[in-house]
C-alpha cells in the first residue's frame, strides 16, 4: 500500500482479542455517566456562588477536559462495536489531535490543583493572593496553551509518516504508539517528541505532585486536632487517587518505544484514562465533598 494512497484506517477494536470484549452497553454507560456527571459539576459550581474558589475553578476545567477526550473517543468506539470499523484518515488525524490535547491538559491541570491545595494547606494566610483571579486564570491559560502546543507538535509530526505497510490499527481508537508501528519511514523523532512529552507532562508534573503532598502531609500532621487532620485529608485524598490512577496509566503507555507496544496490556490500560477516569472524577469530587453535596442539594430542590 502507497504512502500517499492512505485514505481511512481499520480500527480492529477488540474484535481479535475476545476476553477482552465489553459490552456495548457498558461503553455507552460510561460515556452517558461522563458527560451527565461532568455536566453535573460544572452547572453546580456556577449556579453555587459558595464554590466560586479557585479549587472548583479547576475542577470545572477538568470537567471540560473529560468531556472533550470521552467525546472524542466513546463515540467512535461505539460505532466500531455495531459495525463501522473505518475511520478516515482526516478522521483519524482529528481524533489524535483532540486526545492528545485533553490529556496534556488534564495531565498539567492535575498539577494545578495540587499547586492550590498546597497553598490551601501549607500556606493559608497567603491563598487570597497567590490564588486569586488572576493567578488562577494564567494557570488556565498555561494548561490550555501548553497542552496544545504538545498536540499540535506530536500531530503534525505523525501527519508527515507515510503509512505503507498496513492501515489496520490494533486499537480502538488512532493514538501515537499504535500508528508509529503503521508507518514504514523511520520514527525515532515521532518516538523521542512523545518521550519528551511524557516526561515533562507525566513524570515531571507527578513528581511535582507528589512534592507538593510531601509539604501537605507534613503540615497536615502539624494539625492538633483529629477534625482539622480529617477534614485536611479528605480535601486532597480523592485528588490523590485520581493522579495515581490517571499518570500511571499514561507513563506506562508512553514512556515505552512503540516497537514494544502490547495489544493486549495497553488496550486494558487505555480503557482506564479514556473512559473510566473521566467517569469516576465526578463521583470521587462530589462524594467526598461536603459543599459539592450541598450544593448539589440546593440546586436539585430548585428545579
Amino acid at each position: 500500500m502507497n504512502g500517499t494512497l492512505v485514505t481511512e484506517f481499520l480500527i480492529l477494536g477488540f474484535s481479535e482479542m475476545p476476553h477482552l470484549r465489553v459490552p456495548l452497553l457498558s461503553f455507552l454507560c460510561l460515556y452517558m455517566a461522563a458527560i451527565s456527571g461532568n455536566l453535573l459539576i460544572m452547572v453546580t459550581v456556577s449556579a453555587s456562588p459558595a464554590l466560586h474558589t479557585p479549587m472548583y475553578f479547576f475542577l470545572v476545567n477538568l470537567a471540560v477536559v473529560d468531556i472533550l477526550c470521552t467525546s472524542t473517543i466513546l463515540p467512535k468506539l461505539l460505532d466500531i462495536m455495531v459495525g463501522g470499523r473505518t475511520i478516515s484518515y482526516g478522521g483519524c488525524m482529528a481524533q489524535l489531535f483532540f486526545f492528545t490535547w485533553s490529556m496534556g491538559a488534564e495531565l498539567l491541570l492535575f498539577s494545578a490543583m495540587a499547586y492550590d491545595r498546597f497553598v490551601a494547606i501549607c500556606c493559608p494566610l497567603h491563598y487570597s493572593t497567590w490564588m486569586g483571579p488572576r493567578v488562577c486564570a494564567f494557570l488556565a491559560g498555561l494548561v490550555w496553551s501548553i497542552s496544545l502546543t504538545n498536540t499540535s507538535v506530536n500531530t503534525s509530526l505523525v501527519l508527515h509518516l507515510p503509512f505503507c505497510s498496513s492501515n489496520v490499527i490494533e486499537h480502538f481508537f488512532c493514538e501515537i504508539p499504535p500508528l508509529l508501528k503503521l508507518s514504514c519511514a523511520p520514527t525515532q523523532l515521532n518516538e523521542v517528541m512523545a518521550f519528551a512529552a511524557d516526561v515533562f507532562l507525566a513524570v515531571g508534573n507527578f513528581s511535582v505532585i507528589i512534592l507538593s503532598y510531601g509539604f501537605i502531609v507534613t503540615s497536615i500532621l502539624k494539625i492538633r486536632s483529629t477534625e482539622g487532620k480529617q477534614r485536611a485529608f479528605s480535601t486532597c485524598s480523592a485528588h490523590l487517587f485520581v493522579v495515581t490512577m490517571y499518570y500511571s496509566t499514561i507513563i506506562y503507555t508512553y514512556i515505552r518505544p512503540a516497537s514494544s507496544y502490547s495489544l493486549n496490556k495497553d488496550k486494558v490500560v487505555s480503557i482506564i484514562y479514556t473512559s473510566v477516569a473521566p467517569t469516576l472524577n465526578p463521583l470521587i469530587y462530589t462524594l467526598r465533598n461536603k459543599d459539592v453535596k450541598v450544593a448539589l442539594r440546593k440546586l436539585l430542590s430548585s428545579c
